[in-house]
């Protein structure tokens, strides 16, 4: 069966977000001396942080991909990682521009204008509290950045006690793959944001020993790696669907995942966004592993 349209591209577009992780690299601050007042963010993960500090009112644009929280769909939209629109971003007269640390292209041409820029990198679950505090702190907001922080680790010291002392299962966290197949399969490896959370969550990545954030591996790798369960991260819910699930990993029935009926296909953009909501992710993680631990 061939795939939708719409969910082919959002597949194709995870993937080509997938292309840009680089490690376990933290977001710089920007240089400023006052903290900006006109901000352009290129980069979802970080609009959601700026709107969570208090920094909101001092977005004046973001990229064509922001969909979180409500307020930016009023936002000028100025391209994304690969297509930036240059020259509308300078007419906005920013004085912070939020870029990819893969955009070395773009972030020299700022540096020549003299406009101040936030790089950020994806990195491990540590960095993604850093790159708060460091928003708070390029925008003025270090008091609500300080309140995020201390928000978010006491929702995951919770969810790390629930689980404690349980059996961590072997797990197969998924974070992409073509619609009712298992071609274009990327998996988390052993560094990462998303792997911290499945192993505050609870779990045992059967990728840990691959010191990188993804990999690519065929079903003879699947078959091998044997996971006790599956975990799918859908970034659109309506991609979290248990019957194209079960279509796809119906060949791999020897996996004890698959015998048993242990794939848990997650939707929602909160699940793979290293910002505010990542207290969310890691408990949706949590219940698909340990459900027993939340009643």
């Amino acid at each position: 069966m061939a795939a939708r349209p719409s969910r082919l591209i959002a597949t194709l577009g995870w993937v080509l977000a997938l292309a840009v992780l680089s490690g376990a690299a933290r977001s710089a601050p920007a240089q400023s001396a006052q903290p900006a007042s006109r901000i352009v963010s290129l980069v979802p993960a970080v609009t959601e942080i700026l709107f969570a500090v208090g920094a909101g009112a001092q977005v004046v644009a973001v990229s064509s991909f922001d969909k979180f929280p409500p307020a930016v769909e009023k936002l000028t939209r100025v391209g994304a990682l690969l297509n930036p629109d240059t020259e509308r971003i300078l007419s906005l007269r920013p004085n912070l521009v939020i870029v990819y640390g893969s955009q070395a292209d773009l972030l020299a041409q700022f540096k020549q204008a003299g406009i101040p820029v936030f790089v950020y990198r994806h990195g491990g679950l540590s960095d993604t509290l850093d790159s708060i505090t460091a928003v708070g702190t390029a925008t003025g907001h270090a008091a609500g950045a300080a309140t995020v922080v201390a928000g978010l680790r006491t929702r995951l010291d919770t969810l790390r006690r629930r689980v404690a002392g349980r059996p961590k299962p072997r797990t197969l966290l998924v974070l992409s793959r073509e619609p009712g197949t298992l071609r274009g399969l990327y998996a988390s490896g052993g560094i990462g944001f998303l792997h911290d959370l499945l192993e505050l969550a609870g779990g045992s990545n059967v990728f840990a020993d691959v010191r990188e954030e993804s990999v690519q591996p065929s079903q003879e790798t699947l078959l091998t790696r044997r996971p006790d369960v599956v975990v799918e991260l859908h970034p659109r819910p309506e991609m979290a669907d248990i019957a194209d699930a079960r279509r796809a990993w119906s060949p791999l029935v020897s996996v004890p995942a698959v015998r048993f009926n242990r794939v848990h296909p997650l939707g929602g953009a909160y699940l793979v966004t290293a910002g505010p909501r990542l207290g969310g992710a890691a408990e949706a993680i949590g219940r698909a592993l340990h459900p027993e631990a939340f009643k």
